[in-house]
């Protein structure tokens, strides 16, 4: 089975190589993913973010998907000592760091439940594995067309925060000033929940953010600082190196 769908702003693929997996799974996974992006987004007025950021509803009244991600959110701000901030001056309650992997590991978690044991679901470069090896390649955070690195990938998630897509839309909120230590952060953890969350915080930190993700239980590291040199964690599972500066 395979699927492409434009869901969050972003190409979500899908690729599933159990026989006997029914189309219906796939069509949860983009129907939840399409409804995390209505309910989550704060970019769209009528969602629960947004009404919630304006005050309404009131707290107690927040589904109990939106105190997880709240939650998460408050997680990784205490860990990066406010680096990471979902509330940025101006901007108002942005929670998409955290809920772009979030939504997409419990896409993962459905595809497990209707009995898929081998698949591989990419959102916009971010990936939830199963039943691999699967080979992941990273891309070059300078060149669209090169990879710096290829990754093997069996049971798990991996995700990169860079500057490459959106310019400096990463800011560390201890200053209010856009990240610029590192080119690009990637980030192999069990979950996307956390890979990605990581990526973005870590991110925000600059250099320092490297040795913070590196020593989560867990998590494996692949960076490339603003000197083009790469960081990585010794059980990062490279199948394929290239110079970052090439």
């Amino acid at each position: 089975m395979r699927r492409v769908e434009h869901v969050m702003g972003f190409p979500v693929s899908l690729r599933v190589d159990d026989g006997g997996v029914p189309e219906e799974a796939a069509d949860a996974v983009f129907d939840w993913l399409r409804q995390a992006d209505a309910r989550f987004s704060p970019f769209r007025p009528d969602s629960e973010v947004s009404r919630h950021d304006r005050g309404e509803p009131a707290r107690h009244e927040l589904s109990g998907e939106l105190v997880e991600v709240l939650g998460l959110c408050e997680h990784y701000r205490i860990a990066t000592g406010g680096a990471f901030d979902a509330r940025l001056p101006g901007r108002g309650l942005d929670p998409c760091a955290v809920v772009k992997g979030w939504s997409v590991q419990r896409a993962a978690e459905l595809l497990r439940s209707a009995g898929a044991r081998r698949f591989v679901l990419n959102a916009g470069g971010d990936v939830v594995a199963s039943g691999g090896p699967w080979r992941v390649g990273v891309r070059h955070p300078e060149h669209a067309d090169r990879l710096c690195t290829v990754l093997e990938l069996t049971d798990g998630a991996v995700a990169t925060s860079a500057r490459y897509e959106r310019g400096d839309h990463i800011l560390d909120a201890r200053t209010g000033r856009p990240a610029t230590g590192l080119l690009s952060m990637t980030v192999l953890a069990p979950t996307l929940t956390e890979a990605d969350s990581v990526a973005t915080a870590a991110f925000a930190m600059g250099v320092e953010g490297v040795e913070w993700a590196a020593a989560l239980a867990g998590c494996e590291v692949f960076a490339v600082d603003g000197d083009r040199q790469v960081l990585r964690t010794e059980g990062f599972p490279v199948v394929r190196e290239t110079s970052a500066a090439a």
